[in-house]
């Protein structure tokens, strides 16, 4: 018998953020708020857990408009044409206490690829001041943006490119237990 439960990613206290590097000499950090999608969880079968979510690409934010417009444009995200990131699981499994690999599908760009996400938690559970139950859970994954098909850069003048290929994704999850 299934002890899964589900959770609802919880849209205004979640987020997914992103870091890359600029010039080769910083990182530059953004996050897209909106992360919507549901979470099954089964601590005692892994196989009957997964997760969907969903991000918004339009609610990328990086505290810097100009930048914020040409993340959204052809040249990168083109939320126009690619308006949802989405995530579907195909498998979960225990690494250690407290800690899970995520394996699933990552559509951005028009382009899926296979992705492991290294996940901390879930948090114990804990009742809400509307007597909501919520769980929260960190996740983990680095990727490069040119498998999506995000190639836009500029080379520089003493060598090296504006912006890096790696991606570093941290994702904070707060959820409500749904039913």
């Amino acid at each position: 018998m299934s002890r899964a439960v589900t959770y609802v990613i919880d849209p205004s206290h979640s987020t997914a953020g992103f870091k890359v590097r600029h010039l080769m000499v910083s990182n530059v950090r953004g996050e897209f708020s909106g992360v919507a999608g549901t979470v099954v969880f089964d601590a005692k079968d892994s196989a009957n857990s997964k997760v969907e979510a969903a991000i918004d690409a339009s609610m990328v934010q990086t505290r810097d408009s100009e930048r914020d417009q040409l993340l959204k444009s052809a040249d990168f995200f083109d939320v126009k044409k690619f308006p949802k990131i989405t995530f579907i699981s195909k498998k979960v499994a225990p690494v250690g206490e407290g800690e899970w690999r995520v394996v699933g599908d990552l559509s951005m760009h028009g382009v899926t690829k296979e992705v492991v996400l290294d996940v901390e938690g879930p948090t114990p559970e804990v009742k809400d001041p509307q007597g909501n139950i919520k769980i929260g859970a960190t996740a983990t994954t680095k990727l490069n943006r040119k498998d999506f098909g995000l190639g836009w850069n500029v080379a520089l003048e003493a060598g090296g490119v504006l912006v890096g290929d790696e991606v570093a994704i941290q994702l904070e999850l707060e959820m409500t237990r749904k039913g």
